[in-house]
């Protein structure tokens, strides 16, 4: 299987050197200053479970694609999908596969939209990385997830090749046979940690120490749920479990990487993981009241404003 992996950053250049070094036949799309650089330094990835490098990584720039991939591994930020989707259309043939691995869902609708829904699988991935000013791909812990599924559930024969690619290749890869739902819980997780974390501008143990702070989280938690149920994908009991013991533990440090980005004054996708969910949740239930997921949005919006107007 050809694999094309769109960029060469913390999330896709990570999992796509993993490939590439178990052997895979992996070219990276990136921009021609990436793409020099990789070409002297090598992709490196600092791991706890070992540095590697591959030297010499395959690369292709905007414009220079020739002819179909068979798998498009797409882990771009929601802010960069539409000038991504332009760089990337050469390499999606009538075969190729879409495998996208970002936050959220409204993605799958712009995919859908200039690929065909036939061509889109669903995917998430669990992973703490950043890339460094040298440009090596920094692994912070040993979580390396990547799961992956027919939207429909199906074991096609394609998606067990698209296995056949990512087992024995270093990281935890899972083919899901529910691949929406889980999705959909990992979005009513991340939307719940980026909404409390970012409105508080706090982690997680420092919230719940203080007042109101967990009834903040779990209510958050609980306007999140709700939507996804009001899709058709309720969470799983183990989940929300799960999650209101990660989202309430006393002490934690645990943030989400949007509260970084706003401590570093960078982008963020507040339109696609919290936006979006509270237009699912109107269009589902149009009374339905979301305080706690309206406020934080009217948050996220005034500091992009914010940051518009101090940069001119």
């Amino acid at each position: 299987m050809r694999v094309l992996v769109v960029g060469a950053g913390a999330t896709g250049g990570y999992f796509g050197a993993r490939l590439a070094a178990a052997g895979r036949d992996v070219t990276f799309l990136v921009r021609e200053a990436r793409a020099a650089r990789l070409a002297e330094d090598g992709l490196a990835v600092k791991s706890p479970l070992g540095d590697f490098r591959i030297d010499g990584p395959r690369t292709v720039t905007a414009g220079t694609i020739s002819g179909p991939f068979d798998l498009v591994i797409l882990s771009c930020k929601a802010y960069d999908l539409a000038r991504a989707l332009d760089d990337v259309a050469p390499a999606v043939g009538p075969d190729t596969l879409v495998l996208p691995i970002l936050n959220g869902m409204a993605h799958l609708d712009a995919l859908d939209a200039r690929f065909g829904a036939e061509r889109v699988l669903g995917g998430s991935c669990a992973i703490a990385a950043t890339l460094s000013a040298q440009g090596e791909i920094v692994q912070m812990s040993e979580l390396h997830a990547l799961t992956f599924g027919e939207r429909d559930g199906t074991r096609s024969e394609r998606i067990t090749r698209v296995a056949a690619v990512m087992e024995g290749a270093g990281f935890a890869a899972r083919l899901s046979d529910r691949i929406l739902l889980e999705m959909w819980e990992k979005w009513v997780f991340l939307a719940t940690l980026a909404c409390g974390t970012c409105l508080m501008r706090a982690p997680v143990g420092d919230i719940v120490a203080a007042p109101g702070g967990r009834a903040l989280m779990l209510g958050l938690l609980d306007e999140c749920r709700a939507v996804a149920v009001g899709a058709g994908h309720a969470p799983r009991e183990k989940f929300l479990d799960s999650s209101r013991g990660t989202l309430t533990a006393a002490g934690s440090g645990f943030t989400a990487s949007m509260l970084r980005d706003i401590q570093k004054n960078a982008r963020i996708e507040a339109d696609h993981i919290v936006g979006d969910l509270l237009a699912r949740g109107s269009n589902a239930d149009p009374g339905g009241a979301r305080p706690h997921l309206a406020t934080a949005y009217t948050h996220l919006k005034a500091y992009e404003a914010r940051r518009a107007r101090e940069q001119g």
